[in-house]
């Protein structure tokens, strides 16, 4: 079983359900550009990540 933030914890059944209305709500032709535009964030999100975490280190070897 798995624990998220605020849902508790979720089982099969209950990971079938949600898929199974996000199906209704968005319909099959939708949900491939939802997860397309949620994977390009999470691209955006870690790039943006690494450009942190780049900075912090040359801001360090800089101090050094």
């Amino acid at each position: 079983m798995r624990t998220l933030l605020f849902l508790g914890s979720l089982g099969w059944g209950e990971i079938v359900v949600i898929a199974l209305i996000i199906l209704l709500i968005f319909g099959g032709r939708k949900i491939p550009e939802l997860m397309r535009g949620i994977g390009k964030g999470i691209k955006s999100f870690k790039d943006g990540m690494k450009g942190v975490d780049e900075e912090i280190n040359r801001d360090l070897e800089d101090k050094n």
